[in-house]
């Protein structure tokens, strides 16, 4: 089968042997049976983290009694980050089933869907877990967001995932709680491309001061020797349990439909408006990247689905779009429709076009090794962050 979408039909198109990822992808190295290098990460990761065999049992279960000594005596052990979504809400309840005393963290940007809020209460109530929550100004958050519609760039959520980042840390400092637990499987999720996109503290404060126009008072952004602070002061470690488990994201929804009514959102980021804005429209839009391809060459390396029906469903189906999404963002942004057009039809530009510090974590390599080595930073930082990266368009 050969692809369709327009960016693969030159002569020099290539798609990777064993996902299905093609030479669209920033970074992408084929070896000589054209396998790719994203595959070999995921073979790397599996052999580091034991990922679903006894060695990553036995390292999640040192892991697990390592949470509760730190633990001792507190009303809580661990964070847990929680959207609604299926990975955050069933690590509650594999922390519950694993003895844990977690306390969920929710960072609110108001772009919540009702079903992910519901999901939220459903879970949190029924394991009788206590419920920590940051929200945001909505006119702050607004004017992040319309800030980086202006400057052109594709990361226009990456405000969500920086202020939950430092949301946890704070509420991990708070009580004293040494561990946060993230719901993240590169097994189920796939690993993101490295070099496109891109994102830190610095990089949001610099668009929004370009761009914005509010005073931010309620927005938790991380600049860099506040994330020092965390990771090598604080010492508060980031762990991914679903790294070393035989984590089935499937299996997932099924016991939490059952157990706390949870209800499906419809599919991977659609928990939130902007987040399900940023994947079904602006990136495949305005940037060509179509982020399914991240899921969906998970599903072919772990055998969940034949690579030629991925290949058809990422090249000849379009992404889902919510009924009244992109009307809802307009109505947000206070964009006309005109000036919507006028966003979407700009020429992109690209995080390196911006002040961040990238250049700094690079020089700062030696240090986030031993990091991560530490737990006290996800290896998927230490790899994106911190190493030199091709910048392909």
């Amino acid at each position: 089968m050969q692809p369709t979408k327009k960016r693969s039909l030159s002569s020099s198109y290539k798609i990777c042997k064993r996902c299905i990822y093609d030479n669209s992808v920033p970074s992408i190295v084929f070896d000589e049976k054209g396998v790719c290098n994203y595959c070999k990460m995921t073979d790397d990761l599996i052999a580091e983290y034991g990922t679903g065999n006894p060695k990553g049992e036995q390292m999640i279960s040192d892991i697990i009694k390592e949470i509760k000594l730190a633990g001792k005596n507190k009303k809580y052990d661990c964070v847990v980050g929680v959207s609604g979504g299926t990975d955050s809400s069933y690590m509650l309840h594999w922390a519950i089933e694993n003895g844990l005393r977690p306390l969920a963290v929710h960072y609110d940007n108001t772009y919540n869907t009702a079903i992910a809020t519901q999901n939220i209460t459903n879970i949190t109530s029924k394991l009788n877990i206590d419920l920590y929550t940051l929200v945001v100004d909505n006119n702050e958050v607004d004017d992040i967001y319309k800030s980086f519609f202006l400057a052109n760039v594709s990361e226009i959520d990456a405000c969500t995932d920086i202020a939950l980042a430092e949301t946890m840390y704070r509420a991990a400092d708070k009580f004293g709680i040494k561990h946060v637990l993230e719901g993240h499987s590169f097994i189920e999720e796939g690993i993101s491309p490295l070099g496109k996109n891109y994102f830190d503290g610095k990089y949001i404060a610099s668009i929004h001061k370009q761009f914005g126009k509010l005073k931010l008072k309620t927005f938790p952004n991380m600049p860099f020797w506040t994330f020092i602070k965390w990771i090598a002061v604080k010492k508060i470690k980031k762990i991914r349990p679903y790294w070393y488990l035989n984590y089935n994201k499937e299996e997932a929804k099924v016991l939490l439909k059952e157990k706390y009514g949870w209800q499906d959102y419809g599919g991977h980021h659609l928990e939130n408006r902007m987040t399900a804005f940023s994947h079904s429209v602006y990136f495949p839009q305005k940037f060509e990247i179509d982020y399914r391809n991240n899921t969906l060459a998970a599903k072919v390396r772990n055998g969940k689905m034949d690579r030629e029906a991925a290949i058809k469903e990422y090249y000849e189906t379009p992404p889902f779009i919510e009924e009244g999404l992109i009307d809802y963002i307009k109505k947000r942004m206070n964009f006309s429709d005109e000036e919507y057009e006028k966003v979407m039809a700009a020429k992109p530009k690209y995080w390196y076009e911006y002040p961040t510090y990238k250049k700094r974590f690079e020089r700062l390599r030696p240090l986030f090794a031993i990091l991560y080595k530490s737990n006290l930073v996800p290896k998927s930082f230490y790899m994106k962050y911190c190493f030199p990266v091709s910048y392909a368009k």
